[in-house]
């Protein structure tokens, strides 16, 4: 779906511009030196843009130390206290995330799009399943639905308009992930403000990887989204790099070592899995677009091997390489990983020259 445009510290976002992987620090910002910590740890790993919760004034002023040193925009996250969305924006924040119905009366919202014009700073309205208005579930029967979903976006959407922002970003998020697709689709029908989308509170480990992967990579491959945030439990690392992961799924990124392997069979014999392992680890920092084949047998191995930039078909001892669709080398169980590892870096190398 197109969208407007926003930018969002050099950021751009809608458009038609490449959909951007956030995350959120886990470190109050009065801590100054772990938050530095954890914001270069986000951006080492492909970051974009960094959000962060503004809950006091302490917070907010620690913002004008934390921002000058980021490599990455930050969004400042308010709820409750129109202060503080003000404070941030003056201390360099580069978005503002904050939902009209919960900082009190018509006037701060007034006074918050007049310092976000002011600044040219846009806004993003979260809409979560947890926070729906008492009058839009009094009209669903008291339940939180995909309909009412969307309609509270647009009602806060139409509070900022009210004051003329309209640099202004959307996300609407629940748990349940097909509510959560089919309030996007209504919103994004209707209007074409820039969606933030994600599965919120989408949980730890493989349940939150596999609730965000559906939720988003469905919706992304409607043409629904242009940034996401992958809700997880934990190290905020990991979800930009299950978000990256989600973009290269939907051919939205493809930069990067992409090791595709066999899901192994009883026609396997060698440790394909111990070296995809070792592959993967080798290869992390390498952004030029790459596909590594690590396959178990002859049988599927040789053709998975020749549509690679690299590949391997396992058979008894030895491994067949096959480098650019042609048969590269035959070497034996110990080698293929060196020689692999090798090849990778000089295709690299020669990827880059072009």
């Amino acid at each position: 779906m197109k969208t407007r445009t926003i930018e969002v510290g050099g950021v751009k976002i809608g458009g038609g511009n490449p959909v951007t992987v956030q995350s959120m620090l886990t470190v109050p910002l009065t801590d100054t030196e772990n938050v530095l910590r954890q914001i270069s740890d986000l951006e080492n790993a492909g970051c974009e843009i960094i959000r962060g919760a503004v809950p006091d004034q302490a917070a907010a002023t620690a913002l004008k130390e934390i921002i000058p040193k980021m490599k990455v925009p930050f969004v400042a996250d308010i709820h409750f206290n129109y202060h503080l969305a003000i404070a941030s924006a003056e201390a360099g924040a580069a978005k503002v995330r904050i939902n009209p119905g919960n900082i009190g009366s018509d006037d701060n919202v007034r006074k918050v799009c007049e310092c976000l014009r002011y600044h040219g700073i846009p806004a993003r309205i979260g809409v979560n399943s947890g926070s729906v208005e008492k009058d839009i579930l009094a009209r669903y029967g008291g339940k939180v639905t995909a309909e009412g979903l969307a309609e509270s976006a647009e009602k806060s959407v139409r509070a900022f308009e009210k004051y003329g922002l309209t640099d202004v970003a959307v996300s609407i998020k629940a748990t349940d992930v097909p509510m959560t697709i089919e309030a996007n689709r209504v919103f994004s029908a209707r209007y074409d403000n820039p969606l933030h989308i994600g599965i919120t509170e989408a949980g730890a480990d493989e349940e939150g990887m596999i609730y965000s992967a559906v939720g988003i990579g469905s919706m992304l491959m409607e043409g629904i989204g242009d940034t996401i945030r992958v809700s997880l439990t934990g190290d905020p690392v990991n979800e930009v790099r299950v978000g990256r992961e989600i973009l290269r799924a939907c051919g939205l990124r493809h930069e990067g070592v992409r090791v595709i392997s066999c899901p192994t069979c009883a026609r396997t014999d060698a440790d394909t899995l111990s070296m995809v392992h070792i592959i993967k680890k080798r290869t992390k920092d390498i952004t030029t677009p790459m596909t590594v084949a690590v396959m178990g047998c002859v049988v599927n191995g040789p053709g998975e091997s020749k549509q690679a930039d690299i590949g391997v078909a396992c058979t008894g001892s030895r491994g067949v390489i096959f480098r650019k669709g042609e048969i590269f080398k035959t070497v034996s169980r110990d080698e293929i990983v060196p020689l692999l590892l090798k090849e990778i870096f000089e295709i690299e190398k020669e990827k880059n020259a072009l």
